[in-house]
């Protein structure tokens, strides 16, 4: 991998860094992405270049997802070839049979109104889980998200599956974790509501009797990790 893309505020110095060890700049179709910056940075990078793998950097110590390295190590170590790529399967949403949205780490349902919760009714392939649903919506995870807003709501994580956090519903709604295959199938009883992507800024808007399906992606979130 010789050819990078570099993403994040305050990074000349990365990519001159790069650029004097041979390898080329190429913002068009690159061989890999450096994200330098923080988890929302490593996410926006996912977002505009989707798939392609991704060297974080941090220059933050909020980076939840960046190796538990210093970032010379990291870098020295992807140089030599010292790294694999680490595969997590993306969230895909659906929305009314034709809108789609993808996210590396989670797809939120959230209240558009704060003073108004949303409702909805949720069903896990075919069966009803719980009765109607009212509260700030529900947040579905995979792997790379269990550590983030999935931990806020629930106080905990998962290393396999796909998550769901029930966000300050009105009747005790515990989280769950589901094997990859399960289907999702949420049914907005009283809206409005906005779903969205890990730090997208694309959303829809979700009304009575609209209807999304969620589940685990065939496509990849891929982030280079050194030994």
């Amino acid at each position: 991998m010789k050819t990078f893309a570099i993403l994040g505020d305050n990074s000349e110095k990365i990519k001159d860094f790069f650029l004097n060890s041979d390898y080329i700049y190429d913002d068009k179709d690159p061989d890999f992405v450096i994200s330098y910056g923080g988890d929302g940075t490593l996410l926006r990078s996912e977002h505009t270049y989707p798939s392609v793998p991704k060297l974080f950097i941090k220059n933050t110590m909020r980076g939840r997802l960046a190796q538990k390295k210093e970032n010379e190590e990291v870098i020295t170590k992807f140089m030599l070839g010292d790294f694999e790529i680490k595969k997590t399967k993306k969230i895909e949403a659906v929305i009314n049979g034709k809108e789609k949205i993808l996210g590396a780490a989670e797809i939120c349902l959230h209240n558009a109104n704060p003073r108004s919760g949303v409702r909805y009714r949720l069903k896990i392939d075919n069966e009803e889980i719980h009765h109607e649903v009212i509260g700030d919506g529900i947040l579905v995870c995979n792997t790379v998200g269990a550590t983030g807003y999935y931990k806020s709501i629930t106080d905990s994580y998962f290393e396999v599956g796909i998550g769901l956090a029930f966000n300050n519903s009105i009747e005790q709604a515990d989280h769950i974790v589901l094997n990859n295959k399960r289907h999702i199938h949420i049914s907005i009883t009283r809206g409005p509501g906005l779903i969205f992507g890990d730090n997208q800024e694309k959303e829809f808007v979700l009304v009575e009797n609209d209807e999304v399906e969620i589940y685990e992606s065939d496509k990849t979130f891929n982030i280079i990790e050194v030994s």
